[in-house]
């Protein structure tokens, strides 16, 4: 049996940790510096100018950091925030954490990403937020929501956790909301094992979110206002700093690899590779194909025939948040007939560094051999 056919074992993602993590651990755990400190702050420098931007604050995870930004835009109980249902639960949970009430838009059936004209039917009165997730990689439309944003006189949030280093119109995303969200858990582009940042050009809006991320401590024990503990650790700090420096290496390659599976999927009757937008750099944190009625295989079936040809893969998302069951319980069940279709059909498929151009000859003839 040749290299090329012989059964592989290709995770669906896998972190790159090297000595520099490592040793920029040690050299923290050395210092005694374990806590939010210098290493975190100079983390926070280097995010924010990569994502040229002003300013970022380093927090425990992806999850508290969208938490953050939507407490420092003093959103409350009766405001409405609109944001799609075809993503991570965290993007709307975040919402309820207010007190406030989640829209969901439906997507664009191309890129995945919130469809800005669903977005203007949502609109209402108490209309407070708009949270656009750069799904898998692939910003989502930022001129049109922020046109939006500004005409309505409401706040724009880029859920970027899937996204680091993406460009919209040769401009990194980040900056283009009044604040942007990052998670570094491990399955991402970059990581600190579990960690995420807060983005934003506004100064007062940084100055806030900075006190409610440390007990709304103005200075060392004088409290003004009610704060919780949202600090990134120094070690975290460290991990982060170590892969920044690799992350454009690493996007590179996840892009190649997405070409490489594009041409290898190329006229697979019922199969569709991902759509990228001529206006954006795709950092392809997810490679997902849609799997239609006229293939061989539906998309579980599918799934399970990789898995044994040792091929990783994943389903994000399988079930759009409006139809969770929590969601459904408060009722927040609003019909989004892109999403469904698309939550019934996407399959990801690996495309990390690590993956080979051996690896993705072999998955592409995978597939043709069905």
């Amino acid at each position: 049996m040749s290299k090329q056919t012989e059964k592989r074992n290709i995770s669906i993602a896998k972190p790159l940790i090297g000595d520099e993590e490592i040793e920029s651990v040690i050299k923290v755990l050395k210092s005694g510096m374990l806590a939010y400190g210098a290493e975190v702050q100079e983390f926070e420098k280097e995010f924010a100018n990569y994502h040229q931007t002003k300013y970022g604050l380093g927090v425990t995870n992806g999850t508290v950091a969208l938490d953050l930004a939507l407490k420092a835009l003093k959103l409350t109980y009766g405001d409405e925030v609109i944001t799609t249902p075809f993503t991570f639960i965290a993007s709307s949970n975040a919402i309820l954490y207010q007190g406030s009430k989640p829209v969901f838009a439906d997507i664009d059936e191309k890129t995945y990403n919130i469809d800005p004209e669903k977005v203007m039917e949502k609109i209402t009165p108490n209309t407070k937020a708009i949270i656009a997730v750069h799904l898998f990689g692939q910003p989502a439309n930022v001129k049109a929501l922020k046109e939006i944003a500004e005409d309505h006189n409401i706040y724009l949030i880029e859920d970027a956790a899937q996204a680091h280093g993406a460009e919209y119109n040769k401009k990194r995303i980040g900056g283009f909301g009044d604040f942007s969200t990052f998670s570094f858990y491990p399955t991402k582009n970059m990581t600190t094992g579990e960690g995420g940042m807060v983005l934003t050009n506004n100064e007062e809006l940084c100055n806030r979110a900075k006190l409610i991320r440390n007990h709304g401590q103005s200075e060392k024990y004088l409290h003004t206002e009610l704060g919780y503990n949202f600090r990134m650790t120094s070690i975290s700090a460290a991990i982060g700093r170590a892969q920044l420096k690799n992350l454009d290496n690493w996007t590179t390659k996840r892009i190649e690899n997405a070409k490489l599976l594009n041409n290898g999927l190329k006229g697979i009757n019922g199969i569709i590779t991902p759509y990228e937008d001529k206006n954006v750099k795709h950092v392809y944190h997810q490679y997902c194909i849609q799997v239609e009625d006229e293939f061989k295989l539906n998309r579980d079936e599918l799934q399970g025939y990789l898995a044994e040809k040792g091929i990783g893969t994943g389903i994000h998302y399988p079930i759009p948040v409006n139809y969770q069951p929590l969601y459904e319980k408060m009722g927040y069940k609003e019909e989004c007939k892109i999403s469904q279709h698309v939550s019934e059909r996407i399959l990801s498929l690996p495309v990390h560094p690590s993956v080979s151009k051996e690896d993705i000859d072999y998955i592409a003839n995978v597939f043709k051999n069905i």
